[in-house]
């Protein structure tokens, strides 16, 4: 019944805190598309992908008391810090999931700035394009962000190390 519910609770176990909803949704987007077991549907945001299923998922983890909210106001805007509970916790250690080492990765992608996860998943969403299609994409649609081909060249470099993570 919370098997994907399960799944998030696991990302927070192996990552620990996890600062912003924007990373929230680039973690998630990223082990999805480096085929770890995440099946929320995503569609190309202001921020790049966005699930709303996840953004559910999250809410509905917060009010069974499973995941903890803390929000703080950061200048004009709200940071919000999510974390497993002991109550959370508790559920994860008599729910039996199958799932791949998470540990390593989720701790490498929350190592990892906001903007730069919304460059690398970005990048994955175009997956489909050449490379020079995908640089183009990232210009015309992440203009105010300034990204630089060293950074988009970054970010491919990253999704191949972050792939050998779950490869191993």
């Amino acid at each position: 019944m919370l098997n994907e519910h399960a799944k998030l609770m696991k990302v927070f176990s192996s990552s620990g805190e996890i600062t912003g909803r924007k990373k929230l949704q680039k973690m998630i987007y990223i082990a999805k598309k480096i085929n770890l077991p995440f099946y929320e549907k995503y569609d190309f945001h202001f921020y790049g992908p966005y699930s709303e299923e996840l953004t559910l998922r999250i809410e509905e983890l917060c009010n069974l008391g499973f995941l903890n909210e803390m929000h703080e106001k950061k200048g004009g805007y709200f940071q919000y810090r999510y974390s497993l509970t002991e109550t959370g916790e508790e559920f994860l250690t008599h729910y039996d999931l199958e799932m791949p080492p998470l540990k390593e990765c989720m701790e490498d992608l929350n190592s990892q700035s906001a903007r730069f996860l919304e460059l690398v998943s970005t990048v994955l969403f175009f997956d489909t394009l050449e490379k020079e299609e995908v640089m183009e994409k990232v210009f015309t649609l992440k203009s105010k962000q300034k990204y630089t081909e060293e950074e988009i060249e970054q970010a491919y470099a990253y999704i191949e190390s972050i792939r050998t993570k779950v490869v191993q």
